[in-house]
């Protein structure tokens, strides 16, 4: 919001800071501010599923009206937001697009078409258009009714009112803050503790390389919630956006309809943020170890989720893998996250290669999908998509200078979706390998660190410039372009972290060796 034209965030500013004082949200900039930003976002793909551009919307307004523009005051302003879905180079070239409406040459699009792409990538119906950055897509609990009882999960050490089927136990009110207050807060915090992967190292064998990872918070921004009607259909918590898969097995969804039908009324399931981090399902960590020998890569790895799957996008080259279950204390975790487990197997895969100097032109064979694609790293999806991923690295400072990405998904349908996908996931896959990790308990499980900052997201001012190319695919539209970018770009990034370092990190997020210093500060 802007208070007195300054922006501010809501969430933290107390009420008795603005008496007296002029409060304009996004619906008070009016059409004449408003749309011209919101048609610059959808133009870049610099909105997805929509939740965090409203904040980004306001605070664009107050620096264009203070004419404050440049690349400096963008990445501080940015600094206080987060968008997970996008990377923030299709934001800061919406903001370039505002600034210079004219030089805008782009052929009109069939938004129908880039609504499909976000489907295929998203995992969820999702829209593409003016009211997605101005905040209407239609989140689930904006269209709950506002008489509906409240159910927020139960904090350690309070009385549980109600339990569902996943045994969470839920607090119940008649209004969000009635039930929050009943519940107690939990509060937000970050630790100190370090994000130590939990597992054991198999054999290395020699030659080879190997790779530990903890939890990784997916980080999606729209909490989890829903609402129901007894014997009614759930609301969906995708209703405009995957969240990476982090919602696919949301229970706020089946607890709605549980809890509807026990109180006779309508109830609307919520989750708080610290919620989200303590509840929600996290990457699963992984202790692997994997070998090149003989025209074939040889893994064996342990995790708590289930056996991945990877097929090699390598006509020369077969891929064993020797995988076990491991019961460790810990949030739940989950294979929906983008490419869970087919991501860190393509990283072993691809680090085995590079560690033994292999030439990866001579492995692809005659695959003319994969060739197309191929740079220093080679990954497939689940779907068949296909992406390869360079990592630039300044030889004089240490710190990625780009990365470029090829991507197939068969037909594009929109490019500027396709690309907005590829950039993000290009963002996730840098922090994942760089940053990104949460703390948790060694013996009880229970999540440590649970505050956005204390998940090591990438910053807009650290990003590097990510260029895109989409090769056209000769068959239809398949899902996954994204997920296939998101692990050829984190098996480039830890390629190049062994090139810089001289040695190849065990562990993400490579926080400990000088890596770190690869993120401009």
């Amino acid at each position: 919001m802007l208070v007195d034209g300054d922006a501010r965030v809501a969430c933290v500013t107390p009420a008795a800071r603005i008496a007296g004082r002029s409060v304009t949200t996004l619906a008070g900039l009016g059409p004449s501010v408003q749309e011209p930003l919101a048609d610059a976002f959808v133009a870049t793909g610099g909105s997805q599923c929509g939740f965090c551009t409203p904040g980004i919307l306001v605070r664009l307004a107050a620096l264009f009206a203070k004419h404050k523009i440049a690349p400096a005051d963008l990445e501080r302003a940015l600094a206080a937001h987060l968008c997970r879905c996008t990377g923030w180079q299709t934001i800061t070239e919406a903001v370039d697009l505002a600034r210079d409406p004219g030089r805008d040459g782009a052929e009109p699009r069939d938004l129908m078409a880039a609504a499909r792409r976000a489907e295929l990538e998203g995992g969820s119906p999702q829209g593409v258009g003016r009211w997605t950055p101005l905040g209407d897509a239609g989140f689930a609990d904006d269209t709950a009714p506002r008489d509906a009882l409240v159910a927020v999960p139960r904090p350690p050490g309070s009385a549980a009112e109600a339990v569902d089927a996943s045994g969470i136990a839920w607090v119940i009110g008649e209004t969000l803050d009635d039930a929050r207050r009943r519940a107690g807060k939990v509060q937000g915090r970050r630790s100190t503790v370090a994000d130590t992967p939990p597992l054991p190292f198999p054999d290395l064998p020699t030659g080879g390389v190997r790779l530990a990872t903890s939890w990784v918070e997916p980080g999606y921004l729209e909490p989890d919630a829903s609402w129901c009607q007894p014997a009614g259909t759930p609301a969906t918590p995708l209703a405009n956006g995957g969240a990476f898969g982090g919602k696919t097995e949301s229970p706020v969804g089946p607890a709605a309809r549980i809890l509807a039908d026990q109180l006779g009324r309508t109830v609307r399931t919520v989750f708080a943020r610290e919620d989200v981090v303590r509840l929600g399902p996290k990457r699963p960590p992984i202790a692997a170890s994997a070998v090149a020998e003989a025209g074939r890569v040889v893994i064996r790895g342990v995790s708590p989720g289930a056996a991945p799957s990877y097929e090699s996008p390598y006509e020369g080259l077969a891929v064993a893998i020797e995988w076990a279950a491991a019961a460790i204390p810990g949030p739940p975790v989950s294979t929906a996250l983008r490419a869970a487990g087919r991501a860190e197997l393509t990283v072993l895969v691809e680090g085995a290669i590079d560690a033994a100097g292999w030439d990866r032109s001579e492995l692809v064979g005659s695959d003319d999908r994969s060739r197309a694609v191929l740079l220093d790293t080679l990954a497939v999806a689940e779907s068949g998509a296909r992406a390869g991923a360079r990592v630039g690295v300044d030889d004089t400072t240490g710190i990625v200078s780009g990365i470029e990405v090829r991507v197939d998904a068969g037909d594009p349908l929109d490019p500027v979706v396709l690309r907005s996908y590829a950039i993000g996931a290009a963002h996730m896959a840098l922090g994942w390998v760089l940053s990104e990790g949460i703390a948790v308990d060694p013996e009880t499980g229970e999540v440590l660190d649970l505050t956005i900052r204390s998940f090591g997201i990438v910053r807009p001012k650290s990003m590097p410039p990510v260029l895109v190319e989409i090769v056209p695919g000769d068959g239809p539209a398949v899902p996954g372009g994204s997920d296939a970018v998101f692990a050829a770009v984190a098996a480039a990034t830890w390629n190049a972290v062994a090139r810089i370092e001289g040695v190849r990190p065990e562990r993400f997020p490579a926080a400990e060796t000088r890596a770190a210093r690869m993120l401009r500060r």
